[in-house]
């Protein structure tokens, strides 16, 4: 059985502080936009200089919501809006093992 404290994914991200923000950039990004100009251009944290990129890590070094999005859902999927402490995120898995 494969130890879950190997499993590790790469994931990118756009922070802003509205659900409606959120809406609005993910159907800019479904509609062609590149997620990380989006990214650049509008997320407040500061992964917005590396396009969202947040690495690779592993379960449990993110907050809960992402945990789940993040280790459940496809790769190459755009999901949001996600709701955390640190208000509302569009999360694309870039990876995962």
């Amino acid at each position: 059985m494969k130890d879950k404290n190997m499993a590790w994914a790469t994931a990118r991200h756009i922070l802003v502080d509205s659900e409606a923000k959120c809406n609005e950039l993910k159907t800019e990004i479904e509609n062609g936009e590149d997620f990380a100009e989006v990214a650049q251009k509008y997320s407040t944290c500061p992964s917005s200089a590396n396009g969202g990129d947040l690495g690779q890590f592993g379960p449990g070094q993110m907050v809960p919501e992402f945990d789940k999005a993040v280790f459940s859902g496809d790769v190459g999927v755009v999901y949001g809006p996600i709701q955390t402490q640190f208000g509302y995120h569009l999360l694309e898995v870039t990876g995962r093992g």
